[in-house]
């Protein structure tokens, strides 16, 4: 059994345009690849369905001990549904609760991470999950930050921004391809280049540029537009593809938000490139 290639990131970190890249790229259509079609394309580990058919029943009945009993179950369910290696996606850190591991890594065979400036990210968060720019400061710096069980989502944990990148890119022994939101923007072809690279995909240059065009962030919103995104909010009120552009967090934050991420996520940021050497912000 290959196991599973984990598609990782924070929440709003472009995590569905790499998977729009992938599903255009893999799938050659000849025309862009509608958005509503990237769940049944690519999986993610924080959709109830798996845990219930796992466990037999709802889990609205579920606290977050028992659905955590649950997730190494599901990771090896997922795992073996393919005999070839399985790409998931997950918002969780690497991390133990209740002694019981997040990621589960006896089904593991490797990882992309996707990071994106805090400072940006920040806005889209706040934006996403419908809370005050002040909440989603103090939430992206909170090693406690999780999503609840609602809906058709368990229990994920995501931990603070610095704490979720280091979860996965210091992880040992995985075998891991780090992506920068801000290169797909500014840099896409060489950015994704270089992911066709690490999945061991044959390299078609053509289709390369092709499936960069399909999946090109203008793209995904005028289709949200005209037909809706199933991953949006379920009663149409936010738009899940809300801008995207580099640097929207000058708009938006205020220098007591900016000084407090820089001082939370100084290390991180900085190792990233989001920071000069100065620690003033890069984007």
């Amino acid at each position: 059994m290959p196991g599973i290639l984990w598609l990782a990131s924070y929440p709003k970190s472009g995590n569905t345009w790499v998977r729009a890249f992938l599903a255009n790229y893999l799938r050659n259509p000849s025309a862009p690849l509608p958005i509503n079609e990237l769940p049944g394309f690519i999986v993610g580990d924080g959709l109830a369905a798996p845990f219930e058919k796992v466990a037999g029943r709802p889990v609205a009945h579920m606290d977050v001990s028992e659905i955590q009993r649950l997730r190494p179950r599901v990771h090896d369910m997922l795992a073996r549904s393919s005999s070839e290696t399985v790409i998931v996606k997950t918002h969780n850190a690497i991390s133990y609760l209740d002694g019981i591991p997040t990621i589960n890594p006896g089904v593991t065979a490797g990882a992309m991470y996707i990071v994106r400036n805090p400072l940006d990210l920040v806005v889209s968060y706040a934006h996403h999950m419908d809370i005050e720019l002040d909440r989603a400061v103090a939430a992206i710096s909170d090693d406690s930050t999780h999503i609840t069980t609602h809906g058709n989502q368990v229990y994920q944990y995501l931990g603070s921004w610095s704490g979720h990148v280091r979860s996965w890119t210091s992880a040992p022994g995985l075998r891991l391809h780090v992506v920068r939101y801000e290169d797909m923007a500014l840099r896409p072809l060489p950015t994704y280049r270089r992911l066709v690279k690490f999945l061991g995909l044959p390299l078609n240059t053509a289709r390369l540029k092709k499936a960069v065009r399909f999946s090109d962030f203008k793209v995904m919103e005028e289709q949200e537009l005209r037909g809706g995104f199933v991953e949006a909010a379920p009663d149409g009120s936010r738009r899940f593809f809300r801008q995207g552009k580099l640097g929207g967090w000058r708009d938006k934050l205020t220098a007591e938000h900016v000084r407090s991420l820089v001082e939370a996520h100084r290390g991180v940021m900085a190792e990233h490139g989001y920071l000069t050497t100065g620690s003033e912000p890069v984007f």
